[in-house]
């Protein structure tokens, strides 16, 4: 897990850029200055601890060199692919193996991996920068493009710090966007000519003509269909490619851990972890309860049961309000732009205790919710969308055709629409609470809000996997993943996600329905796959998600307007 940096802008601090993401890579920094473009690079050591593994790295009797974010699962089996074609190894890094892959397979070397990663290769011989990001989204891609020069970085103040915040100008679109969904849906920043590279792409830059070109390098196939299969072995095979994720990404030359919350998903990957090797500590973080009716917000108790049943050492946080208090005026730091996902203040602690307790590299079970069906607005969607079929017709109409033609009719907007309903159970504000924003910030009035729900609503899909999709393909990589992202890099903590390994994410949405979520049974499939394995009151309890009480804030607006307080 590292930093990266790469530009062509050649009159930047390029010192100065690379700094400003140490916090990714505090065990050292390298900076190459080629012809065409700089090069920089900061290093979280995981994998193969010596200088040789030290990035940029360059491909041997090749003008090809890498700059890379992530860690690749079961590289080995590749490795082994390209030594039988020749291919010579000095390292036992994932980095050199992507290096190799690519000289041997071109742009297609991106098919046959699997794991996280935000991956810069700069071609020398084709005079091309290229960049690919991993399927769900789990590592951040940032990339400038003013029309002179090309830069990309991991974070976005890495970019700022190159070329000096004054020159960008903010986008009010994302701005407006931002109080619509609480964070800046991709490929949107905060600024105008700065894009997040979209999870499952790659992007070309044309040293020689200036032009970018981004390509989608893998779709996911759904099962549309309602119906059961009636295969028996899907249990057994969601528990083998669960634990075979798992066992692939123990894999490590310093310590790992998991961070355990009490819930289905973590319960899971902690169970897995101890099943594979007994070296496991876990942690978890509670809240402190000033009020009883905020009791259910503490699950420790549920961390503490599996804990005790697969006797592995657990290290405990309590969150409060003056941490909370604390720790907002960070934001804008961590995130450099508006982000209102509360949970990422004690992510950043649990973040800590595991860095304080030297245990750099975290397993934890995030996805679980988007892949298998687990949040519970997926049921109310489904119960709303079934009572409102009888309008589809009329939603069709109003959503192809007349729309454009009345955009500011919002009772429209919020009845007939079919991407406002589900906006409406996923954090989603409408136009009328937005009202006050609109004229400050220039929206036009035939500006479709909703345009990042609408971009991957499949209404043909069953009611929860219709659900499911959006979340993958949205509220995953922009709020989750980026939460976790931010808050654990801060800390230098490496977070793995085994549960959204390619295999598991292609399997769980190749089933029907019916079979992952059986009877409308939310997570109903892995519940069933891990009986006995897992406490039910552990797989049965109420689900709960990683935040605090509301009363900690002391307000009664959204979260959205206390955050963009803290920021503007």
């Amino acid at each position: 897990m590292c930093g990266i940096l790469g530009t062509t802008y050649k009159k930047g601090n390029i010192e100065k850029a690379i700094k400003a993401i140490k916090h990714r890579g505090p065990d050292g920094w390298r900076i190459e200055r080629l012809d065409k473009c700089n090069l920089a690079f900061v290093r979280l050591s995981i994998r193969d601890l010596s200088i040789k593994a030290m990035q940029p790295m360059k491909a041997l009797d090749q003008n090809i060199w890498i700059t890379y974010n992530g860690e690749i699962y079961g590289y080995e089996r590749l490795k082994r692919e390209l030594i039988k074609r020749g291919y010579r190894f000095n390292t036992t890094c994932d980095t050199e193996v992507i290096l190799n892959a690519y000289l041997e397979y071109g742009n297609n070397f991106v098919k046959k991996i699997d794991g996280m990663f935000a991956i810069a290769i700069y071609d020398g011989n084709e005079q091309k920068i290229k960049l690919f990001r991993d399927r769900a989204g789990i590592k951040p891609m940032y990339y400038c493009w003013n029309g002179r020069d090309f830069t990309y970085a991991s974070e976005l103040k890495a970019i700022t710090a190159l070329y000096g915040e004054n020159v960008f100008l903010r986008d009010n679109s994302a701005i407006y966007d931002y109080f619509t969904y609480r964070y800046i849906p991709e490929p949107k920043t905060l600024y105008k000519n700065v894009y997040k590279l979209l999870p499952a792409h790659y992007l070309t830059y044309d040293l020689k003509n200036k032009k970018i070109k981004v390509v989608k390098y893998w779709e996911l196939y759904i099962n549309d269909t309602l119906a059961p299969n009636k295969d028996n072995e899907n249990e057994e095979k969601i528990r083998e490619l669960i634990g075979t994720a798992v066992e692939e990404q123990l894999d490590s030359d310093v310590p790992v851990g998991t961070f355990l919350s009490g819930g289905i998903d973590s319960s899971i990957i902690s169970a897995e972890i101890y099943r594979k090797t007994s070296k496991v500590h876990a942690f978890s973080m509670g809240f402190k309860i000033d009020n009883p009716q905020y009791n259910n917000y503490d699950e420790t108790s549920y961390a503490q049961k599996l804990a005790d049943l697969y006797n592995f050492p657990i290290t405990y946080g309590k969150f409060d309000r003056n941490q909370l208090y604390a720790l907002k005026k960070n934001i804008a730091d961590w995130f450099d732009e508006p982000f209102a996902d509360t949970s990422c203040f004690p992510t950043y602690m649990i973040s800590k205790i595991a860095s304080e307790n030297k245990v750099p590299v975290i397993l934890t079970g995030d996805g679980g919710d988007e892949v298998f069906g687990g949040y519970t607005r997926y049921r109310e969607f489904e119960q709303k969308a079934g009572s409102r079929r009888s309008w589809s017709l009329l939603c069709d109409l109003y959503t192809k055709v007349l729309k454009k033609y009345l955009p500011h009719r919002v009772w429209m907007e919020e009845f007939l629409d079919a991407v406002s309903l589900w906006a409406e159970m996923a954090y989603g504000k409408t136009r009328a609470e937005k009202k006050k924003y609109i004229k400050g910030l220039g929206i036009d009035i035939s500006y479709d809000d909703f345009w990042y729900y609408r971009k991957y609503y499949c209404p043909d899909l069953p009611p929860i996997t219709r659900a499911q999709y959006i979340d993958f393909k949205t509220y995953l990589p922009a709020d989750i993943l980026m939460k976790v992202d931010r808050t654990a890099m801060q800390n230098s903590i490496e977070t793995r996600v085994p549960l959204l390994s390619k295999k598991i994410i292609e399997f769980s949405f190749g089933l029907s329905q019916e079979d992952r979520c059986p009877h409308g049974e939310l997570k109903g499939l892995l519940k069933n796959a891990y009986k006995g394995i897992i406490p039910n009151s552990i797989l049965y309890k109420e689900k709960k998600g990683f935040s605090f009480p509301k009363y900690y804030w002391k307000i009664e607006e959204d979260d959205r307007y206390e955050i963009w307080k803290e920021i503007h």
